[in-house]
């Protein structure tokens, strides 16, 4: 009943955020004489706060149309270029330029869209071929469409790689560096031409061991079938995956939101002061990140449940012992994908060493093939967004992919 129960709530503040918004437009309409009075902005400014943050979201878009190289401005077009059901491979093409590296970037499944990485991908627009991993919210998926776990993961990875074609680079942010990691070690088995040249990490679980996090003790100390009990849900009549077992974006944003909720509340705060003050830039800032981060989908339970399992509380990777379709992935297999590993100083999802320990599980990667890099004063998010992504990871990507081009 948890998935019908939060329907009916969220269908009710919906209908509030609309009055709030009526609301506040009224109280700052000149025509309205009680706008002139003094708490009329202190009104307006709070029914806006509260209507933003109670409004429904669906799929943001990108809204990437253009990009600068070399001085001049180049049209941006979105093409599909492979579509299954649980995922699209989703290409950035850069109207009139060519030759450029061709890097995929994998974003997480992990209760946000792929738009959460718009700022990673404006990035690295002028520099390379951007293509993305555009994963599908699990309750639109019909359940005659199978089901999707870490298996599938890593086959939707490799079926997206060989669509690119050889000689391409690989960026995995957060939770897929797991599947990337062990994704590249079968191609380098294999030897398969469409194995990448370079594996960018970045804040990635690859020993959970290391550092542990918040996240991290809440998936160790609940047995496996406490998951599956209180956080597992069927999707309810109204979408078309209707009977389908997912872990909610609603309540991955909920544990994420109250890890961090006084920060989370004084950023309200500042919002509602900005909007006294007239400051609506400032405003709309905040307004901007929330509107991104708020807007969550539902990802398979069969796959979250295997990453709680595998990842967080087996180690089943750095020990030896990750499968996929009985077959075991081996990290020193990797003899020739340059692997960079990317961490943040302040990260506090993923500890200072998780993604440190790719370097030292590929055993037969040469060491001028393996880097790493710790971005000083970064938490989570800022390693993939924000100025010290731009200014300071992201020409290290660069020259990395540059140097195993």
């Amino acid at each position: 009943m948890l998935y019908d129960a939060y329907e009916m709530q969220r269908s009710m503040l919906a209908g509030a955020s609309a009055m709030a918004t009526f609301g506040a437009d009224w109280m700052r309409n000149p025509a309205n004489p009680w706008s002139y009075l003094g708490g009329g902005q202190l009104v307006s400014s709070a029914l806006e706060v509260f209507a933003h943050a109670s409004a429904t979201r669906g799929k943001p878009a990108f809204g990437l149309t253009h990009t600068e190289i070399d001085g001049r401005q180049v049209a941006v077009h979105e093409e599909i270029v492979l579509q299954k059901p649980f995922g699209q491979l989703k290409r950035f093409r850069r109207e009139g330029v060519e030759g450029s590296p061709r890097l995929l970037i994998v974003a997480p499944m992990s209760g946000h869209y792929a738009t959460l990485l718009r700022g990673t991908v404006e990035r690295m627009l002028p520099s390379a071929e951007v293509y993305i991993t555009d994963w599908r919210d699990a309750k639109l998926v019909p359940l005659g469409d199978g089901h999707f776990d870490l298996d599938d993961y890593i086959d939707y990875l490799i079926a997206f790689m060989e669509a690119i074609g050889p000689g391409a680079h690989m960026l995995a942010v957060c939770q897929p560096s797991v599947p990337c990691y062990a994704a590249t070690a079968l191609m380098s088995a294999d030897n398969h031409p469409c194995r990448p040249r370079t594996l960018t990490m970045m804040g990635g679980p690859i020993d959970t061991r290391e550092a542990p996090t918040a996240v991290n003790t809440l998936a160790t100390e609940r047995p496996h079938a406490w998951f599956e009990q209180n956080v597992v849900v069927t999707v309810p009549m109204m979408y078309p995956g209707a009977g389908r077992k997912v872990y909610p974006g609603f309540l991955q944003l909920a544990g994420f939101m109250s890890m961090n909720l006084g920060n989370h509340m004084m950023s309200h705060w500042e919002m509602f002061k900005h909007l006294v003050q007239g400051d609506g830039e400032s405003a709309q800032a905040t307004k901007s990140f929330y509107e991104e981060y708020r807007s969550v989908c539902d990802m398979t339970a069969e796959f979250y449940l295997q990453t709680v399992d595998l990842v967080f509380q087996t180690h089943a990777l750095p020990r030896g012992e990750m499968m996929h379709r009985g077959r075991r992935v081996d990290p020193g297999a990797i003899t020739d994908v340059a692997v960079l590993a990317i961490e943040g100083e302040r990260d506090d999802i993923s500890g200072l060493g998780q993604t440190k320990a790719a370097l030292t599980l590929a055993t037969s990667l040469p060491a001028d093939k393996k880097r790493y890099l710790m971005a000083e004063g970064a938490g989570h998010y800022g390693i993939f967004n924000g100025s010290k992504w731009r200014n300071t990871v992201a020409p290290v990507v660069e020259q990395w992919m540059a140097a195993h081009g």
